[in-house]
């Protein structure tokens, strides 16, 4: 597939817009929770990549699955680790307090970096790091007795687990082993389907569930995350990361207008200070670059 560049921004805001169908619907189940969520939506992954996958790249991505080395592995692991911290966040707290504790994801791969393979901080990052922590700080204080401290934790899964990932691919890079994240999403799915299939049960999904689920799956996950690598062929890392926080945008819009779920005062102000913070660090970055 070829794009030129304004055709991938546009591609990208799509994507985004894909990936923040999450929130509203998932409050439009019936009867499905917590890890049977996690467990349907990664199963419809999972087999919706088994058809898209050898579309794009043919049937060598499976052997890619069966010759991945260590790396690999562990990706596809940290991939299962954001798949299922994501939907179980979603039951435990609301979807602007997921998005907005999610977006710090960039700055902290960038701390995951410095710390265990010795990249550089530019100042500018560590500005940035302090004052989305601090609009963090401040989103939570302000409704303490609201948000749920389990829902917090679960949610900070996930971009840990994101910066693990992300840290590991550039080292694997810088050590001439590229990992090929597609297929790491595949096995990704695959380990939060089964880890999560004995928790899930006794399945209470109705057909209604199962529909919106595969949708999830599908729609909401595996084409948007192909279609995310298609677009990092044409644009800059510093675009994708700032067209990508467009889902935080989106997902709260979403979960106000179909479902009912007015962000708190204090989760617009910190999300305007971390999504501020990233803006401002990816941009000096960017201009620096050229």
């Amino acid at each position: 597939m070829h794009l030129t560049h304004n055709r991938a921004v546009l591609l990208m805001v799509a994507v985004a817009l894909m990936w923040s169908t999450a929130g509203v619907v998932t409050r439009q189940l019936e009867s499905a929770r917590s890890f049977e969520i996690t467990f349907w939506r990664a199963l419809f992954t999972a087999l919706s990549l088994l058809v898209i996958l050898p579309f794009f790249q043919g049937r060598a991505v499976f052997r890619k699955v069966a010759q991945g080395g260590r790396a690999f592995w562990i990706s596809g692991v940290c991939w299962s680790v954001m798949f299922t911290a994501f939907m179980v966040a979603l039951t435990l707290t609301s979807v602007a307090n997921v998005l907005v504790t999610m977006s710090i994801g960039p700055l902290l791969t960038a701390l995951v970096a410095r710390i265990f393979i010795g990249h550089r901080l530019p100042l500018r990052t560590g500005v940035a790091i302090v004052v989305a922590g601090a609009g963090i700080v401040y989103m939570y204080a302000a409704q303490l007795s609201e948000v749920s401290l389990l829902g917090t934790l679960v949610t900070l899964c996930v971009p840990l687990a994101g910066a693990v990932n992300w840290t590991l691919t550039q080292h694997s890079h810088a050590q001439g082993h590229d990992v090929d994240l597609i297929p790491a999403v595949l096995v990704g799915a695959v380990i939060s389907a089964l880890a999560t299939l004995p928790l899930a049960y006794p399945f209470s999904a109705t057909g209604h569930d199962l529909t919106l689920l595969a949708f999830l799956g599908v729609g909401q996950l595996a084409v948007p995350c192909v279609l995310s690598v298609i677009c990092a062929r044409v644009l800059k890392a510093p675009e994708i990361s700032l067209l990508a926080l467009l889902e935080v945008v989106f997902g709260i819009l979403l979960a106000w207008v179909g479902a009912g779920e007015v962000p708190a005062r204090s989760v617009l102000a910190g999300g305007a200070l971390v999504i501020g913070a990233l803006v401002v660090n990816e941009m000096i970055g960017w201009r620096q670059r050229q």
